[in-house]
């Protein structure tokens, strides 16, 4: 027995069984759906190509790369068009660029002199003890003052989390942000000062990061793994039960149909977090997953439209917006999607991708598509000019979307370490893990199939060649 299950066949999964596989580590891929990739599904219908999930993967990780480049698929990738590099934030119903330069942020109409003023002082302000952890809101009002959290933190927090920055940990979900405080004193100072730390570790700022995806959607990515595993995945194939044995790990699972059992010597628990506190585990200490069942996932509609492009007065010049909570509208934000990329919409058209729902208003993400897509309309002529109705469209729920790392997500992570310690053998691994977004699911995807790959050499598991 030398092989190692992976549990759950999203990003995270599929890039730890290729490295493992790469490193003739013999791998199962179990996976409940009848598809790989998790949120990473592309549609191409009437000339458009949307995304279920992610837009794009921002490429902060030489890991990343390596992958793209390890399956063969330089030649596929796009990078995004770098004419289309602002990112918009609307204020008083208005879309201003976030700026990101000193001289913009300087001369933008997005922050008031007063703010500006704010922000400059924040290098003089007293950093807090590293033990508290402290909300994202808390840490900003300290640091940064009340405008730049209501118009510039609290929509990023939207378009990253989908969260609030009034329950997310600092600490926790923005850790590069704290740490700078934490080594430097000063978010300002730790931006200039920590280049040549980033630069040393190969860390890309997100900022200066390239944003890709493929000639046909992001979906290629989970497609081409899939393909190059063969049948090392198993679909159709919910995992119900783990039992700790002598020489590794049972896994009792479910297969078209029938109750199966495998014995494993090692396991990455990569499905979503709510899914992991579902499986049952017996072993020698103590163990149960339910409490992982506690990390908040809200919901979050995602409407796609495509329009006449001489419906939409606003030139659609960059990624796209987000709306601060201040706004009091019904989106969360919208991507331009057929700007980012070629060959997203027909010629002449346009094709937008808006989000509802969140830690903002979850009740509103779960309510009928034809009233989403009437909320959507109205904020979309409002902000965008947009005149007409949509030539196409296109609604999905995820029921439970984004794990939020809110307040107190320090238990999540000391349970996880300490049933790693506790049960050899057992990893975690993925978005409520490791970050959230599609590049930190590839980085983690590879960082466990190395430790998996390193218990197996120590624990003298034999490794097929």
């Amino acid at each position: 027995m030398n092989t190692v299950a992976i549990i759950g066949g999203g990003i995270t999964g599929l890039t730890a069984a290729f490295r493992l596989s790469r490193c003739q580590v013999p791998v199962t891929l179990y996976e409940a759906g009848d598809r790989v990739g998790g949120p990473m599904q592309t549609i191409c219908e009437n000339g458009y190509l949307s995304e279920y999930g992610p837009n794009t993967i921002l490429e902060t990780s030489p890991k990343i790369t390596s992958l793209i480049n390890d399956l063969g698929l330089e030649q596929r990738r796009l990078d995004s068009n770098p004419a289309m590099n602002k990112n918009y934030i609307v204020r008083n119903g208005k879309m201003r660029p976030l700026p990101l330069s000193p001289i913009r942020f300087a001369a933008s109409p997005l922050f008031s002199i007063p703010a500006k003023l704010r922000i400059g002082l924040e290098p003089f302000i007293r950093a807090k003890p590293r033990t508290e952890d402290e909300s994202l809101a808390d840490f900003v009002l300290r640091r940064l003052g009340r405008e730049f959290l209501d118009y510039a933190i609290d929509p990023f927090v939207t378009g990253v989390y989908a969260g609030s920055p009034e329950n997310l940990s600092v600490r926790y979900g923005f850790p590069k942000l704290q740490a700078l405080e934490d080594q430097y004193g000063s978010i300002l100072l730790g931006a200039v000062l920590g280049a040549r730390e980033r630069k040393k570790r190969a860390e890309i700022e997100k900022s200066k990061a390239k944003k890709l995806s493929f000639d046909d959607g992001l979906q290629v990515l989970p497609d081409t793994l899939h393909a190059k595993l063969g049948q090392a995945v198993e679909l159709r194939s919910k995992v119900t039960r783990l039992r700790q044995a002598a020489d590794g790990w049972i896994v009792t699972f479910n297969g078209d149909g029938r109750e199966e059992q495998r014995r494993h010597s090692a396991l990455v628990l990569a499905a979503p977090a709510y899914k992991i506190a579902q499986i049952q585990i017996e072993a020698d200490e103590p163990a149960d997953f339910f409490l992982l069942k506690e990390i908040v996932h809200p919901p979050v509609a995602r409407i796609v439209m495509g329009f006449r492009r001489e419906d939409v007065a606003d030139p659609l010049d960059g990624f796209g917006f987000l709306v601060p909570k201040a706004e009091n509208l019904n989106i969360l934000g919208t991507t331009f999607s057929s700007s980012i990329f070629p060959n997203r919409a027909p010629s002449g058209h346009v094709l937008l991708t808006t989000f509802i729902g969140g830690c903002r208003q979850p009740d509103l993400a779960v309510q009928p598509a034809e009233k989403l897509f009437d909320l959507t309309l109205r904020d979309l002529q409002r902000i965008l000019g947009v005149r007409g109705k949509p030539v196409y469209r296109h609604h999905y729920l995820f029921p439970s979307a984004i794990p939020q790392y809110n307040v107190g997500y320090k238990k999540f992570v000391d349970f996880m370490n300490a049933t790693e310690n506790r049960l050899p053998g057992l990893y975690f691994a993925g978005n409520y893990r490791d970050g959230i977004s599609a590049g930190n699911c590839i980085v983690s995807g590879h960082d466990v199939a190395d430790r998996v790959a390193q218990f197996l050499a120590a624990s003298n598991h034999a490794i097929s060649p």
